[in-house]
């Protein structure tokens, strides 16, 4: 897979591992073959998708002035985004997995009643239910 971070690995396998279906990496956005944006994890189909922002997103203005603009354009295109931080992911990763999979069902896609339980071995001494 061609993934830009590390934490978006872990993001992708957080939900691979419950159960939830597995998104695309990076998909490209074009125009006339030029590329506009890149979205971390998604489901281009239903415009969901699923982005982690680290403190760069954040801590550089124009990386978060960038960030804002692009969630914007895609927003009014009818893409819906899950962000995530790193906090969340480590403190409370069974939250992260409810707010994706809640935005899963709000774009009509099959989604567990639960998700597995599998994902908490690799999320060892968290917080998590």
């Amino acid at each position: 897979m061609n993934v830009d971070s590390p934490m978006e690995s872990k993001v992708r396998m957080l939900m691979v591992l419950a159960g939830l279906l597995e998104p695309t990496v990076n998909h490209r956005i074009e125009d006339d073959g030029r590329l506009l944006y890149r979205i971390d994890l998604s489901f281009p189909d239903v415009k969901l998708a699923v982005e982690f922002d680290g403190r760069q997103h954040v801590e550089k203005e124009a990386q978060w002035e960038s960030d804002v603009i692009r969630r914007e354009d895609l927003e009014a295109d009818d893409w819906t985004f899950v962000v995530i931080t790193g906090t969340q992911l480590y403190q409370s990763p069974d939250a992260v997995l409810a707010r994706v999979m809640a935005a899963m069902r709000a774009k009509g896609l099959r989604v567990p009643r639960r998700p597995r339980s599998e994902w908490k071995r690799y999320f060892v001494g968290r917080d998590v239910a």
